[in-house]
């Protein structure tokens, strides 16, 4: 159950951006930019990256919703969660585990960053747009966590596969409509 009294049962994103529409409009403008516009990361890998950053944060709702857009965009079952257990012997491409590591420290140690992450990644072929663009990545998905956990919101598995395959198929922008 959430937290606030005016919030239903099933609350989920929508509910809580209803809270504030002003700042929910600002909100998911950011993530359909971030996460469907123009960018050397693919909307997969982009999703790879909200994915595990909720895996990390153990943030239930985030991490459903995201696992199933990462699987709706092909990745294969069990990856997320051997990614959690131990990146560098999961099985995705090798170029990824760079950013993941950096997305890992950024998320559970941010202030022990070092020019020598940001190496790794660059080393790795990534231009610093990517690099740019998977920050924004794990401190989005970093603040929805502690948004949606803040609220008391864990959501149901039936809703993270909608809603997984739905983010998929049309993006952030139809969220929009809930905060008219």
């Amino acid at each position: 159950m959430p937290f606030f009294d005016s919030l239903p049962a099933d609350a989920g994103v929508r509910h809580i951006l209803q809270l504030n529409k002003p700042a929910g409009r600002a909100l998911i403008e950011f993530h359909e930019a971030l996460l469907r516009g123009d960018s050397p990361l693919s909307p997969a890998q982009l999703e790879l990256i909200a994915a595990y950053v909720s895996g990390l944060n153990a943030c239930h709702y985030c991490y459903g919703v995201h696992s199933e857009t990462a699987r709706s965009y092909g990745l294969e079952p069990g990856v997320l969660e051997a990614m959690l257990a131990d990146p560098d012997s999961a099985p995705v491409d090798a170029r990824m585990r760079p950013l993941l590591h950096y997305a890992r420290k950024l998320t559970l140690t941010p202030s022990r960053m070092m020019q020598s992450d940001a190496d790794a990644v660059l080393a790795a072929g990534w231009s610093e747009r990517a690099l740019h663009d998977a920050v924004l990545t794990v401190c989005l998905f970093n603040f929805m966590n502690r948004l949606l956990e803040g609220h008391g919101c864990k959501g149901a598995p039936e809703a993270f596969a909608t809603r997984g395959k739905a983010l998929m198929d049309e993006g952030y922008a139809p969220l929009l409509k809930f905060l008219e």
